[in-house]
């Protein structure tokens, strides 16, 4: 009798935090450190660019069959923004960790604690912090791609954001981009581990 082969999940990292608080440099650092992490692929109804590539940039999708997707509860979450949907697939998502791969996501606060009632312990909630909320409104203005009117939204959503944070597996202040990228690091590291 042939011994059957037995495929170890794969985990999920999700990292949320406020916008202007530097999740997108850290994603991007700690997964140049953790070489077998991949990153999760979003689904969108925008029209796919030049040079883009369908289940590499994004997953595309029509309209119609993005909406049905919604209606059969085929996203860990979705939003609608400048006249398109995006959001993560639940199939994709559990493909991945059934084949035994590991995937680093970048969620909103809502998706994150989605994925993780969905996921339990096989996904890893990391938040990153401002450190604090004047120098978030520091950076967000020092980008100059927004009104004031704009810059309040953000800052609003920040606030909601942030008293969210208690109910996140691990919780970090980005004030030195080093040192987050060392502990988020080092905290992935042990929960990749753990069997």
């Amino acid at each position: 009798m042939a011994a059957e082969t037995v495929t170890k999940r794969g985990k999920l990292i999700v990292f949320s935090a406020p916008s202007g608080t530097g999740k997108s440099t850290v994603a991007r650092m700690v997964r140049e450190r953790i070489g077998d992490l991949g990153f999760s692929v979003s689904a969108t109804t925008r029209t796919m660019r030049p040079g883009e590539e369908d289940g590499v940039d994004y997953h595309f999708l029509s309209r119609e069959s993005f909406e049905r997707k919604i209606q059969e509860g085929g996203f860990i979450e979705h939003e609608f923004f400048f006249g398109n949907f995006y959001g993560t697939l639940l199939d994709k998502t559990m493909e991945a960790v059934d084949s035994g791969k590991s995937l680093l996501l970048d969620l909103d606060v809502k998706g994150a604690l989605n994925l993780k009632h969905i996921f339990g312990d096989q996904a890893l909630l990391v938040f990153l912090k401002p450190p604090s909320m004047e120098e978030l409104a520091r950076r967000l203005e020092g980008r100059s791609s927004e009104g004031p009117d704009a810059l309040k939204i953000r800052l609003d959503r920040a606030a909601m954001e942030l008293s969210q944070a208690d109910r996140f597996d691990y919780v970090v202040t980005n004030d030195d981009l080093d040192e987050t990228v060392d502990a988020v690091t080092a905290r992935i590291n042990e929960f990749l581990s753990q069997s």
